[in-house]
């Protein structure tokens, strides 16, 4: 059992670090994906069950100067009480209250008052600059609304603010602690990084090599073979000597991309590039489409997606893994015509799996490719934390986990 699943919080208000950054519609402030927000329900429910209270506290957007209405956490509270089965909010006993501050006289009153099966939601943490500063003042003074500590937001591991790192130093070990999620998100991602059964397939796709420059060199020492798609892909056919047309090229990472080449021939991780690629001759769904080997593409056309060829290829590559870590499209799948390949590769990771393959997915956009396509279930793990995931993958310590573990 977990140390979360051991302790037992009757009468206990536990302080919980969430992460409740979902995209919404402007206008409406309807959400357009709460994957976030059902993340957290377990831990919630948990701490209820055993008899405890809650206080949440999250960031929501990038306010800037302070507090403002669209960054607001007031517009999700209606959508935080249905999930966890409350009537419209507020409610008092059993139910859900909000504090339209986290620091305030009011949040503290509120805090202080909660009874079993109480839930408080704070407002936006980020509304105080000291938030994201890092500040001991401002993490002692929301330490002090909660008997126990709980950091369950995997999405913010990797920044050493207020509520995810500092905060955990004035609560005694046995009272700091991961939730539900975060231990879920560390087991998949040491499973893939320290325990991965061979074959090991990486899927790297997005558009740039400066972003992947570390996964990647990270992964040279563990992947068998590491597919790499996207527009970065054109950096390397470039630096290969390849004629890319009007594609996508970092020209200042073009020694890195050969660097990266020649390193992976040293460890034998294989590395595999799109043979061929779908090309446009503007970067819109409504251009002029065609194929092209990816190392011989006119002027004025773009790879904007791999090619059948490459597709195919990396499909065998996937069905022979028993490991499988997928970070970034394969080309632009938001567009109708330009997302086969993206889709083709989602597929092959859903079979591998089905196969008895381990597989996890992670990164924003393979997130969202996953629950575009209606496979997020039928992959072994899709992981909440976009830039957590790829600094962890990066072999880099997370403030938001080191905290808890000190």
């Amino acid at each position: 059992m977990s140390k979360f699943s051991d302790y037992n919080f009757a009468g206990q208000r536990a302080l919980i670090r969430v992460d409740f950054n979902v995209p919404v519609d402007k206008k409406t402030f309807e959400i357009k994906d709460d994957t976030r927000m059902r993340g957290a329900i377990p831990t919630i429910k948990k701490i209820l069950d055993d008899g405890g209270s809650i206080i949440l506290m999250s960031h929501f957007g990038r306010p800037k100067e302070g507090p403002e209405d669209k960054s607001s956490l007031k517009h999700l509270l209606p959508h935080l009480a249905e999930l966890l089965g409350f009537s419209n909010p507020p409610l008092g006993d059993g139910g859900i209250q909000f504090a339209d501050d986290c620091i305030s006289d009011d949040a503290k009153q509120k805090a202080a008052s909660l009874k079993p099966g109480d839930v408080l939601l704070l407002e936006n943490l980020r509304f105080y600059k000291e938030e994201e500063k890092g500040d001991e003042a401002f993490a002692e003074k929301l330490s002090k609304l909660g008997d126990v500590y709980v950091n369950d937001a995997f999405g913010t591991a990797h920044r050493a603010h207020a509520s995810t790192a500092v905060i955990a130093k004035f609560f005694p070990k046995e009272k700091r602690m991961f939730g539900l999620l975060m231990e879920s998100e560390i087991k998949a991602a040491e499973k893939v990084m320290k325990d991965a059964e061979k074959p090991f397939v990486a899927i790297i796709g997005g558009a740039k090599v400066s972003d992947k420059i570390l996964i990647l060199e990270n992964l040279l020492d563990r992947a068998t073979d590491i597919i790499i798609g996207g527009g970065m892909a054109y950096t390397f056919f470039k630096a290969e000597g390849g004629s890319i047309g009007a594609s996508l090229c970092e020209n200042d990472r073009m020694e890195t991309a050969k660097e990266i080449m020649d390193k992976a021939a040293e460890k034998n991780s294989c590395i595999h590039l799109p043979s061929d690629s779908i090309i446009a001759d503007k970067f819109a769904n409504d251009a002029n489409i065609s194929s092209s080997m990816s190392t011989n593409i006119p002027d004025g056309w773009m790879g904007l997606d791999i090619g059948t060829m490459a597709c195919d290829m990396f499909i065998k590559v996937i069905h022979n893994a028993k490991t499988i870590l997928w970070n970034g499209p394969m080309g632009v799948f938001e567009m109708d015509n330009f997302q086969h390949g993206t889709k083709g590769i989602a597929k092959a990771v859903v079979e591998a799996t089905e196969r008895g393959a381990y597989s996890l997915v992670g990164g924003g956009d393979s997130v969202a490719a996953v629950n575009q396509f209606g496979y997020a279930d039928k992959v072994s793990y899709v992981s909440t934390g976009g830039g957590a995931m790829l600094e962890f993958f990066e072999g880099k310590v997370l403030p938001g986990i080191a905290a808890i573990n000190e």
